[in-house]
């Protein structure tokens, strides 16, 4: 142990930076076990234990800064690019959007306790254009709130930390061998989970893009509902003439209206499947007499790019 308290002092700091700081620029490498241990080797150097709080808000204040000025200058394109890394890459857009929409940002305090939230939520601070000085308490904050949490919760138990640790440094591959296991079955339920969700609304049928276009200037043209979080619909223009009905809002007052229509739902999202999810709480009202854009918000903007679209239905 008395090498690890060692390595601990005159590295502990740097390995901290470097850890927080990769992990909150989106690198699967998680620093808050690290922060434990830190806080548990450092029990007997209270000016450590600062200087670890210290550094690691300095490097989550850098990491946001820099989520904060790509979602400022890319928006839903970097929004996108996040979740493309996520186990659960349907909903992190509108999941992301939902929780900022609902606590603004406030959502900053807790996000970096949820894998890949931080970056999600700091880039939707950074595209509604929240001001600097407001950014900048709240990341502060909620790195305090996350780095010193960590840190406490290894003076608590450094009692039982110390001693797992001179335990595991006698069988360093067998460690390894169950971390590396554990992730990899933690990998493999959430893909199945997501795998399941998405053979379940593979089964709302489907409508294409020059398909709704052909129906657009008929009789029997469908009413268009955007199921993108209601924050969203701020930001990026849908549609235009659609409804806005999100996932997160009481369905009882649309049943009414939209008995007798044939509806059309789309989404920002992969796999379009915040759409065929309304679709199928729909469903469930007895309301059978809907679709899901194929491609979603991107297909569209697409065709109509590709079509030359008149200016009063570009997207932006």
């Amino acid at each position: 142990m008395n090498e690890l308290q060692q390595l601990n002092e005159s590295h502990g700091l740097l390995l901290v930076f470097v850890n927080v700081l990769l992990e909150q620029i989106g690198l699967p490498v998680p620093a808050y076990p690290t922060l434990i241990v830190t806080g548990a080797l450092a029990m007997q150097s209270k000016p450590l234990l600062a200087a670890g709080v210290l550094v690691a808000m300095f490097a989550c204040l850098i990491a946001d800064a820099l989520w904060y000025w790509a979602g400022k200058r890319y928006g839903g394109v970097l929004l996108k690019s996040i979740c493309r890394i996520s186990l659960s890459q349907d909903t992190c857009i509108r999941q992301g959007l939902t929780v900022y929409e609902r606590v603004g940002p406030r959502a900053m305090l807790l996000s970096k306790f949820l894998p890949g939230a931080g970056a999600l939520v700091t880039t939707v601070a950074g595209m509604n254009a929240t001001p600097i000085a407001t950014f900048m308490r709240y990341s502060l904050a909620g790195s305090f709130i996350w780095a010193g949490s960590a840190l406490l919760l290894g003076m608590l138990f450094s009692d039982a930390i110390i001693p797992l640790l001179d335990w595991l440094s006698g069988y360093v591959p067998v460690a390894i061998a169950g971390v590396l296991g554990a992730l990899a079955l933690f990998v493999g339920w959430r893909y199945w989970k997501r795998r399941r969700l998405l053979a379940r609304t593979s089964l709302v049928p489907r409508i294409t893009v020059p398909q709704l276009l052909a129906l657009r200037d008929t009789d029997h043209a469908p009413v268009i509902i955007d199921v993108r979080p209601r924050f969203h619909t701020a930001i990026v223009q849908g549609i235009p003439g659609a409804v806005s009905i999100s996932l997160e809002e009481p369905l009882q007052p649309w049943v009414e209206q939209l008995a007798d229509v044939d509806m059309v739902f789309y989404c920002a999202c992969p796999n379009e499947l915040s759409a065929a999810l309304l679709a199928e709480k729909l469903r469930a009202h007895g309301l059978t007499r809907g679709k899901a854009l194929v491609g979603g918000l991107d297909a569209w903007r697409e065709a109509q790019i590709e079509g030359d679209a008149p200016a009063h239905t570009v997207i932006v």
